[in-house]
């Protein structure tokens, strides 16, 4: 007896929905029920959850995703350069809870979408020590190293999460599907948390004379914001530790823990935006910095000349 098409097709319906949840989740995984918009968008921030993951978890611990969730990397190619960072205890363990939020960031987003394989990733102490002398406009002595110390590892980390949750806020009103603007307002949750700590970190040591170069935390915060804002071309999207009163908030204080507008909201950035801070070059279509080969996914791809 044959059946009709029809009949098969709201048979396979009705057994999907009958599944367990831990079986039908698969169908809603891999791009099925969002909007291609939606994909595009998620699967621009992987590039950054990358990086940041495996930043945090050397650094923290000495080795990366390789050896924490090596599914997730989807087989792309080790880090180049990262390594265990030389920090004391407390500041080690707020960056290994770092470290473990970007690997369920990571999870969260491939449960959404397919993404891609990680890209190849340039966390070198040289890699950190170019965007610190294009800040400087001068080439520090001795180089900067992340790696050293626990105050340059926090300076390093003021580079990172900021980038993304930016992104996340300037993707928040393209987004279509409840689901893509729920775990985008999750992930931008946590990495605003992470940008406040590592700020609130760095204030309080914000006139302190980063060694052996006597130049304070503050000012290497202002002048990586100004880079970032180069950078971007997008006008002035990034704020130091401290600032003129004017620009503070309220226009009536100059610490500036949290950066934000002149009514105290959060910068948004598009990817173009993101792309030209973290390749370093002022340019969406020139790969470097942290992407030596650029970014992954749509989005990026489409900056790239064409192989």
């Amino acid at each position: 007896m044959s059946l009709s098409t029809s009949t098969i097709t709201t048979a396979a319906l009705l057994i999907l929905l009958l599944l367990p949840k831990s079986y039908s989740s698969k169908t809603i995984e891999f791009n099925s029920l969002l909007p291609q918009v939606d994909v595009d968008i998620l699967e621009f921030p992987l590039n950054l959850e990358y990086l940041e993951a495996e930043f945090f978890l050397y650094g923290a611990y000495g080795y990366g995703l390789d050896k924490i969730a090596p599914n997730l990397t989807k087989g792309g190619p080790t880090p180049i350069g990262a390594k265990r960072g030389e920090m004391d205890n407390f500041t080690r363990d707020v960056i290994k809870q770092f470290a473990l939020q970007e690997v369920g960031h990571l999870r969260a987003i491939q449960s959404t979408i397919k993404g891609f394989p990680r890209p190849l990733l340039n966390l070198s102490a040289e890699s950190f020590a170019k965007v610190v002398d294009s800040a400087f406009a001068k080439q520090l002595v001795p180089s900067f190293d992340p790696y050293s110390s626990g105050v340059n590892f926090l300076l390093a980390s003021y580079l990172i999460p900021y980038v993304g949750l930016t992104g996340y806020v300037g993707a928040s009103p393209i987004l279509q599907d409840p689901k893509s603007k729920r775990l985008v307002a999750g992930l931008l949750g946590v990495e605003s948390g992470q940008d406040a700590v590592i700020r609130a970190l760095l204030y309080e040591y914000s006139h302190k004379k980063v060694k052996p170069y006597g130049i304070t935390v503050a000012e290497f915060t202002n002048r990586f914001s100004q880079l970032r804002n180069k950078l971007g071309n997008a006008g002035v999207k990034d704020e130091g530790l401290v600032v003129v009163k004017s620009e503070g908030a309220e226009g009536l204080i100059t610490g500036n823990v949290l950066a934000g507008d002149k009514y105290s909201i959060a910068f948004d950035r598009t990817p173009e935006e993101i792309l030209r801070i973290v390749y370093g070059s002022g340019d969406e279509h020139k790969p470097g910095g942290f992407y030596p080969k650029g970014a992954d996914g749509h989005i990026a791809k489409s900056h790239l000349p064409k192989a």
